[in-house]
């Protein structure tokens, strides 16, 4: 019997801006510009990212306020509503449920699995809670002992270990020190280039 598929998405970068990108050229702080594409230690990340917040006296809700500007990468919704007519997908973000919500009502609202923020009650933004360290490949895992076939797709080095225990792992429009770095995953530019990629592993 052939084995039933879950292709799980990295979120930022791969279907929607990067959200803390975005946010850097609203406020014109050079950098909040930083991401897992620069920093693989996302603790090292997410700690520099508070104290810039802190510093400047920035709050949830001027965060939320870029974000409800944004809109999913050109060509994503298709991409993903063609996906989702095929196969079961679940993204995998080391976002924050306090970003994600109004860019899945865009991309109608498929399955994410992400972490959460602490805000104090003057809405500043104390902490982040991953819910779980290295949560994407241990959502690949999980799904792998319940005996799926998983394939991935991400951008970042915080999406390569989900790669890595995916049966198969793609990168998608990655920057060329991430491409240089992990060469044993097969790369694609454009969403009809990775859909041919998954197509063909689904066909297996």
């Amino acid at each position: 019997m052939k084995q039933q598929t879950i292709v799980t998405l990295d979120l930022e970068g791969v279907l929607v801006p990067e959200i803390w990108i975005a946010f850097a050229e609203k406020t014109g702080i050079e950098k909040l510009k930083l991401t897992t594409r620069d920093i693989p230690d996302y603790d090292e990340l997410m700690t520099g990212r508070l104290a810039i917040l802190n510093e400047h006296g920035l709050k949830l809700g001027d965060i939320q306020e870029v974000i409800r500007t944004l809109a999913p990468l050109e060509g994503a919704k298709a991409f993903l509503d063609e996906l989702r007519s095929m196969t079961q997908v679940v993204i995998l973000s080391d976002t924050f449920l306090e970003f994600a919500q109004p860019l899945m009502e865009q991309l109608s609202w498929p399955t994410i699995f992400c972490h959460d923020l602490e805000i104090d009650d003057e809405g500043r933004v104390a902490h982040y809670r991953l819910r779980q360290p290295d949560q994407k490949r241990k959502a690949v895992a999980a799904f792998r002992s319940l005996n799926y076939r998983v394939i991935a797709a991400g951008d970042s080095y915080n999406d390569t270990t989900m790669l890595g225990e995916a049966n198969t792992g793609f990168l998608f429009r990655s920057p060329d020190n991430v491409k240089a770095e992990f060469p044993q995953f097969r790369s694609a530019e454009e969403y009809d280039e990775l859909m041919s990629l998954i197509r063909g592993e689904l066909a297996e």
